[in-house]
């Protein structure tokens, strides 16, 4: 990809939480959701589109994160519940069926069967816009695509999670949040819109499956007869100090740019 060989893998990460970030973020790495009405979700779906050929492909990233239910549980729930009894499909307490959307467009622009899906709705804009001077900017026999889709699951003590203002203030007293994580090959995932639909909800079915039975047991189940790992990861205070005081630190100074630049203006 743009002349220099590359040998990581690019990875899609899928993520349920108790509570979601909206809209469309972008950042280093691309978090996606995707929420709110039609018309702004078809908006979104092609700013993302956009954003993977402008930004993604060429920097090189390797991970992309995606909050594929895109929004809050308690908001999200009793619509998710009344689609799913329009539509004979199991009604999820733990989690919400998730938009399948921006799974879809990732898949059709950095999937591994990208080149058969032909289904791409911006291939003119795309061969106008990023591919000048025959420039090839997705090279999928390099493994520039998505190469594995990393499925997490997060579970928090007594089904109550961790809000801005607990992680801000400090409020809550620490507590043990389970993350639980299984790995996909990418080409696993169909790339027929409507089996990649069922994909993803067969994978969140599991999900509050799993969930129950955690709440139930205070553990994950294990899948099949592949024995469940576990491993503790302890937070670094030192490190969480240091942080909060280059923060701390740096707002200060901006501040007192700030106040010289507005002395000299006024």
């Amino acid at each position: 990809m743009w002349g220099r060989e590359v040998h990581s893998h690019r990875v899609l990460i899928t993520i349920r939480t108790k509570f979601m970030a909206r809209d469309v973020h972008i950042n280093s790495y691309l978090i996606v959701a995707t929420c709110g009405g039609k018309a702004k979700r078809e908006v979104s779906l092609e700013e993302l589109r956009d954003h993977i050929h402008q930004y993604y492909i060429p920097l090189g990233r390797q991970f992309m994160v995606l909050f594929p239910e895109g929004g809050f549980l308690h908001k999200r729930r009793e619509i998710s519940q009344r689609f799913a009894e329009k539509n004979n499909l199991p009604k999820l307490e733990y989690v919400s069926l998730p938009r399948a959307g921006a799974m879809k467009v990732i898949m059709e622009e950095v999937g591994p069967h990208r080149d058969q899906a032909g289904t791409s709705k911006s291939d003119d804009r795309k061969d106008n816009n990023f591919n000048q001077n025959n420039v090839k900017i997705l090279d999928t026999k390099s493994g520039d695509n998505i190469e594995w889709i990393l499925d997490v699951t997060i579970a928090y003590p007594e089904r109550v999670p961790l809000h801005l203002a607990d992680v801000v203030c400090g409020f809550r007293p620490a507590c043990t949040t389970h993350i639980h994580y299984r790995l996909y090959p990418s080409a696993e995932v169909p790339s027929d819109p409507e089996a990649m639909t069922t994909w993803l909800y067969d994978r969140f079915i599991e999900k509050d499956k799993m969930l129950e039975e955690f709440y139930r047991t205070g553990q994950f189940p294990p899948k099949g007869n592949t024995p469940l790992v576990t491993r503790p990861v302890r937070q670094d205070n030192v490190r969480y100090f240091i942080l909060h005081l280059f923060f701390i630190a740096s707002t200060f100074i901006q501040y007192k740019l700030w106040c010289a630049m507005w002395s000299c203006i006024w």
